[in-house]
């Protein structure tokens, strides 16, 4: 297969996204004013929307279209197959990490992500939010952008010393059962608490409700880390490419080597952490700042199964 011309990919995943986000507004528009159907899958958090089915097929026919030769992942069309080292558009109309409860219930963090991977790692990636008019974007090797203009993180060069400075964004997801929910719940305890009870007392936690514009918005500066198991590969795709071009790094399991290296088994890993870059100091890279936080958020979690 012949080099990918990222550029012009970029450009049209960008006006891919804008009119798919186009018609996520539009549907929501007419879902508050004839009371669309909704579906119910899993359980009584994730709801699968008309819109929701709509933009994923209108999403898949115009790649298909465009890149005949190149393969697709979403959640709609996903069975189980595996991530080659073939170009692969992976993409979704997120709203929460597994559903799409932020639609549902008119809550603005709802966006579509778009993103291709090339031997497991995401080399184009495009979020936009329709309802805020925020648009993030990146390519391999040409930086990441907010609206096309501002370049990120959009919040300056700033050092970040421990997760007792961090915001944090993390979520419950749609599996409420033990022993996931409490192992969740036990690390949130962790990062919250006071240092006298055994905690690390983090500036704050917050709960978007979409993986793609919390990752967005830790790549932008705007929080710190993002943590979450039990999401999937078209929620984090387009995020992890727009978060390195930011100067981000993710990581997956504590299990896994912390080297941020992004492959197939960790795209397709369903365990993420992920922080924003990091001013370097006299003693310490960005790099080694990011992977030092990396392991004392890891180092309050329990390594489970989604």
């Amino acid at each position: 297969m012949a080099e990918l011309d990222l550029d012009s990919i970029l450009e049209f995943t960008i006006q891919l996204a804008r009119e798919a986000g186009a018609m996520i507004k539009n549907g929501q528009e007419r879902r508050f004013a004839s009371g669309a159907s909704e579906d119910q899958k899993l359980n009584s958090v994730d709801l699968v929307t008309e819109v929701d089915k709509d933009v994923e097929k209108f999403i898949t026919e115009k790649i298909m279209a465009a890149y005949p030769d190149h393969k697709f992942i979403g959640e709609e069309t996903y069975h189980g197959q595996e991530l080659t080292d073939d170009p692969t558009w992976i993409a979704d109309l997120r709203s929460p990490i597994d559903g799409t409860t932020n639609f549902v219930h008119g809550f603005p963090m709802v966006c579509t992500s778009i993103g291709l991977a090339v031997k497991g790692m995401p080399v184009v990636g495009v979020v936009y939010n329709p309802f805020l008019e925020q648009l993030f974007s990146a390519a391999k090797g040409r930086g990441a952008c907010l609206n096309q203009g501002t370049t990120l993180p959009c919040t300056g060069d700033r050092p970040l010393a421990s997760l007792g400075e961090a915001l944090i964004i993390a979520d419950f997801g749609s599996r409420r059962s033990n022993p996931q929910y409490k192992s969740k719940m036990d690390t949130m305890y962790i990062v919250g608490a006071t240092p006298e009870i055994g905690g690390k007392m983090a500036h704050s936690v917050r709960i978007l409700g979409s993986a793609a514009l919390s990752i967005c918005y830790v790549a932008a500066g705007m929080s710190d880390t993002y943590w979450e198991i039990g999401c999937w590969p078209w929620d984090v795709c387009a995020g992890i490419c727009i978060l390195h071009e930011a100067g981000g790094a993710a990581f997956g399991t504590k299990s896994r080597p912390l080297d941020g290296t992004v492959d197939k088994e960790m795209l397709m890993g369903r365990k993420y952490f992920v922080i924003r870059h990091i001013s370097p100091t006299e003693t310490e890279t960005t790099f080694e700042a990011q992977q030092r936080l990396a392991k004392e958020f890891l180092d309050c979690t329990d390594d489970f199964d989604p």
